[in-house]
Formats: C-alpha cells, structure tokens, sequence
C-alpha cells in the first residue's frame, strides 16, 4: 500500500517534531511538508497535494479555518483533521463549515490520532465523543420547518447512501454493501449534498444524526 501522505500546519516547532516522530515511528505514513502558518498551509497543500491535512486552528496570518476554508476550494482531494487545543464550539462549527473532516484535541493519544488519520483518508468524518455531542445538539437547534422536505426530497437509495456514510463508511464500502459502482455513489452522494444544501460527507452525516436518520452504534 501507498503511505498516506500527510501535511502538518502548526506554528509550534516542537509539536510539528513530535507529531512527525508518532507518524514515522508507526509506519504507512509519510510527511510529505511542514507550515507555520495558515498562508504556507495553503501553498504547500497546492504544491505538495497531500492526502491529509493535521491543520492547528491558531496560526499567524491565516488561521487554520481560514486555510481550511482554501485548501477545501482549491484541493478538495485532501482531507483537512483540525488538531487543537481549543473545545469551544464556535471552532468546531467554523471548522465543518470550512470543509474539515475531522477534529481532535491536541491531547488525543497516538494510537487514536493515527486511527482518525486512516479513517479521515478512507473518507470518515471524524469528531470524538463529548465534542460530536455539542455538534450535534447545535444542529438540532437549526430550523426543523424544512426536515420532512428535506427527508422527502431523498430517494431511497440516497437515503441508504447517507446512513452509511454517517456510519463512517467510505465510497467502496458503501458500493460494495449497496451493490453499486463508486462512481455512481460518488453521483448520488453528490446530489445529497445539493438536495440538503451542505457542503461535504462530515455535514451531511450530521444532518442524518440530527434528524434521526441514522445513528452511531457504540463501541
């Protein structure tokens, strides 16, 4: 297999170290850029096209949701895990909004941190526990008038689509179960996102969890 491919923006030199040693130590993974801030973040992921993004939230000149915000626009392959300190939920939903798919605290262990890098890859959404719970209540408080037509504007399939990607399932999981191309899941994931007015896989899966459309089974 390919090593996964992976950038790391972080304005701080000694953790931009130690997360290169966790990813090389372990194996499959392969470090490909470093930035200091959200600017660089930027050029380097237009340059170097990595596959994930370990992108900090508070960097100079551009911060990591504003460089998000470009990376998503510009380089929609990479798949962007915002690694911070900071809990509040105004950055968690910045940073969905921005197109993240993932977002862990910095003090994640490494065993989880590289678990959410494969599973980012693949495609994953990726929010641990007590954070998806306050994501998941904001979306409830977002207007419900539009929820039976949202749910009647979703044909079957798509439906079936859209729980398993709030399951975590990627495109060839979900082709495989559904006895499907990926290129048509691609195509009806798409039409998803423009019937439910979002803009990526991780939007989508919470929507299906705050509508009762899917849930997570525990562990």
């Amino acid at each position: 297999m390919e090593p996964i491919r992976i950038l790391i923006a972080d304005d701080h030199r000694l953790f931009r170290v130690g997360l290169r040693q966790v990813c090389e130590t372990l194996g499959g993974f392969e470090i490909v850029g470093e930035a200091e801030n959200g600017r660089q973040a930027v050029e380097l992921a237009q340059r170097l096209q990595p596959d994930v993004i370990l992108m900090d939230i508070n960097m100079p000149v551009l911060d990591g949701v504003q460089a998000t915000r470009l990376i998503t626009a510009s380089v929609p392959a990479a798949r962007v895990i915002m690694l911070t300190i900071y809990q509040q939920d105004h950055h968690v939903f910045e940073a969905i909004k921005a197109g993240a798919r993932g977002y862990l605290l910095k003090d994640v262990d490494e065993q989880e941190l590289i678990r959410g890098i494969r599973s980012v890859q693949q495609g994953a959404a990726l929010i641990n526990g007590d954070l998806a719970t306050r994501v998941l209540e904001e979306f409830r408080r977002l207007g419900q008038a539009a929820e039976a037509g949202e749910l009647a504007k979703l044909t079957r399939v798509e439906m079936e689509i859209l729980r398993r990607v709030a399951e975590g399932a990627d495109n060839k999981t979900i082709a495989d179960q559904l006895g499907l191309s990926e290129n048509t899941v691609a195509k009806r994931l798409s039409d998803v996102y423009q019937k439910l007015c979002v803009d990526n896989r991780t939007q989508a899966a919470l929507v299906a969890l705050r509508r009762g459309w899917a849930r997570l089974e525990p562990d």
